[in-house]
C-alpha cells in the first residue's frame, strides 16, 4: 500500500470546517491523492496509510458508524457513542418478538455479539471482499421479515412473558421460550445467506441488477421504515413529552444549529496553540439530543417526578427501570458461534429472509460505487463487486452462527461520511473493525446501551425511520415522476404493501391452504411489507412498457463521470492481498472464476452498465 507522505496528517478533521480553513489544511497534509486544485478528492485515498496515531483517532470516530441513518450535516464522531442506531436498535426491537423485553442482560449480550460479529466481518470485507473502506453491520432489511416471522401465531410470546412480575429470567421455562425463537431465527438467516453467497461467487449480481431499478428499490427501502411505525409508536407513547423533547433537540442541533461553531483551543505543528472552530452541533447532534434527554430523565427520576409504579404512564422514562444490569454484566465476554445452542430452520423464515437478502444486495452494490468515488478509487470491477456480495453473504452466515438475530450489510452512512472526513483509507476501517471486536468483548458496553430510557429511544427512532423512508423515496429522483406510468407503479406498490400485510395480520385464519408449511410461508411473505412492495414494483416496472429514461435506468447506466476523474491508481486497488492475485495471474482458468481478478478482466471503467451505475437506496450524491 502506498503511504501518505505528509508528516502533518489531518489533525483538525472535526475542526475548521469552513472552506478557507479546509484549503489551508490541505496545503500541509500532502496526501498522494489530494491536490490544491481539486478539493473534491479525499485527503487519504483507499491505499494510503495515515500515521498510526491518526489511524487510531479516525478508527475510534468511525468504528461506531453503525446507525443505519445519518442526519444531514452530521459527522462520524457522533457515531462512536450513537452506534445503537442499528447495532442496538435491532436487538432491542427484536427482543419484543423474542420475548426478551424483561431480560435486559440477554439484550446486552445480543448487542455485544452484534458488535463482535460486525467487526470480524468488516475485517473480512476490507481484506478479501470488495476491498473498499466500508463498514459492515446489522441490517434493517432482515429485521422486517424477522418481526413478521416472530409475529406468527405459533411464535407469539406467551402472555406471562409480557409481565415483568411473572418473569424469572433464570427459569428454564423462560429460557426455552426465547432460545427456541432465537435459534430458529439464526438458522433461517444462515440458510438464506447461502443465496447471497451463491449469487456473489457465481457472478450473477450484474445480471440480476439489470432488472432492479429505482421503482423496485424505492418502495422496498421506504417500507423498511414505514413497517416499523407500530413498534416506534409504542416506544414514543411510553412518554410523549420525553420523546418529543428528544426529537426536537435532535432536529434543533442537526438542522438549525449545525453551522454554528464553538471556539475551542487546538494545537497543530503549524499553528501551535490556537483557537479553532468546533462544529459540535454538526458533528454530534444525535449524541447531544439523547444525552440531554437522558439527563432530564435522570433528574425526573431522582426527584420522583416520574411514577415508580410500572402500571402508570411515564414509568418507562425512569432511568432505573432496567435495574442493576450494568453491575450484573461481566467486564469481559467472548461471543462464539453456537453460543445459544444448535440453530433450527424454518422454511417460511428462510424465504422471508431471502427477500431481505435481495434488498440488501441491491443496496450494497450502490454503496460500493459511491464508496469508490469518495475514497479516490476507480469504479469497482465485476470481480470486486461479486466478491463483496459473497463476503456479505458469508458475513450473514457468521452473524447467524454467532447468534446476533440479524445478518450484515454495508453501512451506507459510512459511505456518506467519507464525503465529510475526506479520509478514504481502508487501513482506518481495518482498525475500526478491531475496535468493534474489542467493543463486543466488553460486556459493560452492551449493558449501558440497554439502559437508555424507552421514550428517548422512541424519539430517536422517529428520526431514524423517517430518514430511511425518505431515503427510499429519494431513489425516484432519476425517474420521470411526471409519467403516469411511474406514479402508478410506485403508488400502487406502496399502498398495496401497507394494506395486504395489515389485513393478513388482523385476519390470520383466513389464509389457510390446508398445508401448514405453505400457510407459514405465505403468512410471513405477505406480512412483510417490503417483500410485497418490492415484488409489485419489480413486476410492474419490468412488464409495463416504458423507456429507459422514463424508468430511471438511463441515469444509472451513465454512472458518475467523477468516478473516473477522481480515481487514483488503477483497478489493482481491488486485487487480492498477500500476492494472491500475482500468483493466480499465470493460471488460465482464473478468467473463468467471476470473483478472481486477472489481467484483462476489465476495470470498473468498462464494467457492464448494469453494475457500474447502481446507487444504493440509502446513498445520495451528498451526505444525508
Amino acid at each position: 500500500m502506498a503511504s501518505g507522505n505528509g508528516s502533518n496528517g489531518p489533525r483538525d478533521v472535526v475542526f475548521d470546517m469552513d472552506d478557507n480553513d479546509q484549503r489551508g489544511a490541505k496545503e500541509t497534509r500532502g496526501s498522494s491523492c489530494e491536490t490544491e486544485e481539486d478539493g473534491n478528492k479525499p485527503t487519504y485515498c483507499v491505499t494510503d496509510v495515515p500515521p498510526w496515531y491518526l489511524c487510531i483517532l479516525l478508527a475510534i470516530q468511525l468504528c461506531h458508524q453503525c446507525g443505519r441513518f445519518l442526519i444531514p450535516g452530521s459527522s462520524p464522531v457522533q457515531h462512536y457513542l450513537t452506534s445503537f442506531g442499528a447495532m442496538t436498535s435491532v436487538p432491542l426491537i427484536l427482543s419484543e418478538g423474542l420475548c426478551l423485553q424483561h431480560d435486559i442482560l440477554t439484550q446486552s449480550q445480543l448487542i455485544n455479539t452484534g458488535f463482535f460479529a460486525s467487526g470480524l466481518i468488516t475485517l473480512l470485507q476490507v481484506t478479501f471482499g470488495v476491498r473498499l473502506p466500508i463498514l459492515q453491520g446489522a441490517t434493517f432489511a432482515l429485521l422486517t421479515p424477522s418481526m413478521a416471522m416472530l409475529s406468527m401465531p405459533e411464535w407469539k410470546c406467551p402472555t406471562w412473558t409480557q409481565n415483568a412480575s411473572l418473569v424469572n429470567t433464570s427459569s428454564p421455562l423462560f429460557v426455552e421460550v426465547w432460545l427456541t425463537r432465537l435459534r430458529t431465527l439464526q438458522g433461517s438467516i444462515m440458510v438464506a445467506s447461502l443465496l447471497q453467497i451463491l449469487i456473489g461467487f457465481s457472478g450473477l449480481v450484474g445480471f440480476l441488477m439489470r432488472f432492479v431499478g429505482p421503482l423496485t428499490i424505492a418502495p422496498t427501502v421506504s417500507l423498511i421504515g414505514l413497517s416499523l411505525y407500530d413498534s416506534v409508536g409504542a416506544k414514543v407513547g411510553s412518554h410523549w413529552g420525553i420523546s418529543a423533547m428528544t426529537t426536537v433537540l435532535i432536529v434543533l442541533f442537526s438542522q438549525y444549529l449545525r453551522r454554528t461553531p464553538i471556539p475551542v483551543p487546538a494545537y497543530s505543528r503549524a499553528k501551535k496553540l490556537h483557537s479553532s472552530k468546533l462544529y459540535i452541533f454538526q458533528t454530534m447532534p444525535i449524541l447531544l439530543g439523547i444525552a440531554a434527554s437522558w439527563f432530564v430523565c435522570y433528574l425526573l427520576t431522582i426527584s420522583d417526578v416520574l411514577p415508580s409504579d410500572p402500571a402508570q404512564y411515564g414509568y418507562l422514562a425512569r432511568t432505573d427501570v432496567k435495574g442493576d444490569v450494568v453491575n450484573q454484566a461481566s467486564w469481559f465476554t467472548l461471543p462464539y458461534p453456537g453460543q445459544w445452542g444448535m440453530p433450527a430452520v424454518s422454511l417460511a423464515g428462510v424465504l422471508g429472509m431471502m427477500a431481505g437478502i435481495v434488498c440488501s444486495m441491491a443496496e450494497s452494490v450502490g454503496d460500493y460505487h459511491a464508496c469508490a468515488r469518495l475514497s479516490g478509487a476507480p469504479p469497482p470491477p465485476k470481480h470486486a463487486i461479486s466478491r463483496g456480495i459473497a463476503v456479505e453473504g458469508l458475513g450473514s452466515l457468521l452473524a447467524g452462527g454467532f447468534g446476533t438475530g440479524n445478518g450484515t450489510t454495508s453501512f451506507s452512512e459510512n459511505v456518506a461520511a467519507l464525503g465529510i472526513t475526506k479520509v478514504g483509507s481502508r487501513v482506518v476501517i481495518l482498525v475500526s473493525g478491531v475496535f468493534m471486536i474489542l467493543m463486543g468483548m466488553l460486556g459493560k458496553i452492551g449493558a449501558i446501551f440497554t439502559t437508555i430510557p424507552t421514550p428517548v429511544m422512541g424519539g430517536m427512532f422517529l428520526i431514524m425511520f423517517g430518514v430511511i423512508t425518505a431515503a427510499g423515496v429519494s431513489n425516484l429522483q432519476s425517474t420521470d415522476m411526471n409519467s403516469s406510468r411511474n406514479i402508478f407503479v410506485f403508488g400502487f406498490s406502496m399502498f398495496t404493501a401497507l394494506v395486504i400485510p395489515n389485513f393478513i395480520t388482523k385476519n390470520p385464519d383466513l389464509l389457510q391452504t390446508g398445508v401448514k408449511e405453505v400457510d407459514q410461508v405465505l403468512r410471513i411473505l405477505l406480512t412483510t411489507n417490503m417483500f410485497v412492495g418490492g415484488v409489485l414494483g419489480f413486476f410492474l416496472d419490468n412488464t409495463i412498457p416504458g423507456t429507459k429514461r422514463e424508468r430511471g435506468l438511463l441515469a444509472w447506466d451513465k454512472g458518475d463521470p467523477e468516478d473516473s476523474a477522481h480515481a487514483a491508481g488503477t483497478d489493482q486497488v481491488y486485487d487480492l492481498p498477500f500476492g494472491i492475485t500475482s500468483r493466480l495471474s499465470s493460471q488460465s482458468w482464473v478468467r473463468h472464476v467471476p470473483f478472481c481478478p486477472w489481467e484483462g478482466n476489465g476495470s470498473g471503467n468498462d464494467a457492464p452498465q448494469s453494475e457500474q451505475p447502481l446507487r444504493g437506496p440509502l446513498v445520495t450524491d451528498e451526505p444525508l
